[in-house]
């Protein structure tokens, strides 16, 4: 079938299809868009898409702020994708037989997030702009491909017309046929999510991560970021605030549910510590994802962090102007400028010094350090050190005030004069939460380093 032939298909297609209670979404139709039917590079296939609207009005059925619908919106895609291989329909959803069908699987590869401000998961189909409800039903934009029909069996472009309709209406049929109650719940946890942030400011917290939350994730070809990731299969700890902790109970606003968990606080350090391989990347990753909206089933549900939380990390990168001032009292050779305006090429600690310092001087709300990949040498003090660097350890033991109104989470295994300044600790051994008392720990510190010295001391 050449261009026209498919062209004129799809236009007789969105001209004239529809069923019981859905068709095209002709004013999001925008050609060559989310309007196509293409043959694929080999030949072999013709990928669509178009926008469908089925007619079914949750925001008369479910009377809650329609803030939340991402949430029912969500999980009806799920369940589109979860039946695509058991109803002969969906096929084209994944591309049944065609040689293309493997690309296809990003369509239904599975998706637990219900919302982030941020472009992620992007290739993925899911609740966004384009896929939402309101008083007109649920508009989706769909995506697939079919094979090229035989040119030896009559009409092409009727058979093409007569596939995707009724694959639009086994979808529509899905949607229309989903009982309440689960939509409901996922209205619910979606909105639960985003009014416990916007209220995380009057109860003096910056992120809350809730007793029960599963945050090891499984890392997938469509889904290799942690904040995309869906759960990890097989064992997978839940969190439990350690009573050490000062544990909070929150009443989750929409579902008026009452949950337990911990509660970071504004401008407090706490250091999460332990050993190698215990959880502590994870736990920092998951208060990250804290930031976006979570499926019920996802583990993260509970995880809500404030819009704004920045990361620190040790990264090789050009400066244009870069203040540094908080660290350095002077500048290295082959960097330009001065410590409030540096330029050239940043070593990982100078890198990371602006990338704190900018975002103390921009309010943000949390900053996050993971010993994994940061700088040790701007965190903790060393007897090589020259004395116009001040790392991080000596700021709070002494210049508290400069970290200004942002809290600092920071994972460390191996930096104990760092997790002696923090507030709180918490301790992960064998991914189960404890918590030691700083008082406790810097008194141990203490002992430690003063073997340390005499052993060292009495070598010749």
């Amino acid at each position: 079938m050449d261009d026209a032939g498919r062209d004129a298909a799809l236009t007789r297609f969105l001209s004239s299809a529809g069923g019981d209670g859905w068709g095209p979404d002709t004013p999001r139709i925008l050609p060559n868009t989310t309007a196509y039917l293409v043959r694929t590079f080999d030949g072999e296939a013709l990928q669509f898409s178009f926008p469908l609207l089925v007619k079914r009005d949750l925001w008369s059925e479910i009377p809650l702020d329609p803030a939340g619908s991402d949430g029912a919106t969500a999980a009806l895609i799920e369940l589109v994708k979860e039946k695509a291989h058991n109803v002969p329909e969906l096929g084209p959803l994944y591309g049944r037989g065609t040689q293309f069908s493997p690309r296809c699987s990003d369509i239904i590869e599975p998706y637990t997030i219900v919302h982030s401000d941020d472009a992620i998961g992007s290739h993925l189909w899911k609740a966004d702009a384009r896929n939402f409800t309101d008083h007109d039903g649920l508009h989706l934009v769909i995506r697939g491909a079919l094979p090229d029909p035989d040119e030896s069996r009559g009409d092409r472009g009727q058979e093409i017309i007569d596939q995707i309709t009724a694959f639009a209406g086994a979808i529509s049929a899905i949607i229309k046929k989903t009982p309440l109650a689960p939509l409901r719940s996922a209205w619910l946890s979606s909105l639960d999510q985003k009014l416990l942030r916007e209220l995380l400011n009057r109860m003096g917290l910056v992120a809350f991560v809730g007793d029960g939350s599963r945050l090891a994730r499984t890392l997938t070809h469509h889904r290799c970021f942690f904040r995309v990731a869906g759960p990890k299969t097989g064992v997978n700890i839940p969190f439990t605030c350690p009573k050490e902790l000062d544990p909070i109970e929150i009443e989750l606003p929409a579902s008026n549910r009452a949950v337990t968990g911990l509660g970071i606080r504004q401008r407090e350090v706490l250091a999460i510590a332990g050993s190698n391989a215990q959880g502590k990347s994870t736990f920092l990753e998951a208060i990250l994802a804290g930031m976006d909206d979570h499926a019920p089933h996802d583990g993260r549900e509970l995880v809500v962090t404030a819009h704004g939380t920045v990361v620190a990390e040790s990264t090789n990168m050009g400066l244009a102007g870069a203040d540094i001032s908080m660290f350095f009292a002077a500048l290295p050779p082959g960097v330009n400028g001065n410590v409030k305006g540096a330029f050239g090429a940043g070593s990982g600690s100078m890198t990371m010094a602006h990338q704190i310092q900018n975002a103390i001087t921009c309010h943000a709300p949390l900053l996050i350090i993971d010993e994994d990949r940061a700088a040790p040498n701007l965190l903790i003090h060393s007897c090589l050190q020259k004395e116009e660097i001040t790392p991080l350890a000596e700021l709070l033991a002494h210049q508290r005030e400069r970290m200004g109104g942002t809290a600092l989470v920071f994972a460390a295994c191996a930096m104990d004069t760092l997790i002696a300044e923090a507030d709180r600790i918490m301790v992960l051994d064998r991914h189960e939460a404890a918590a030691i008392d700083p008082r406790s720990f810097r008194r141990m510190l203490a002992g430690l380093l003063r073997d340390t010295a005499n052993r060292l001391g009495g070598r010749p």
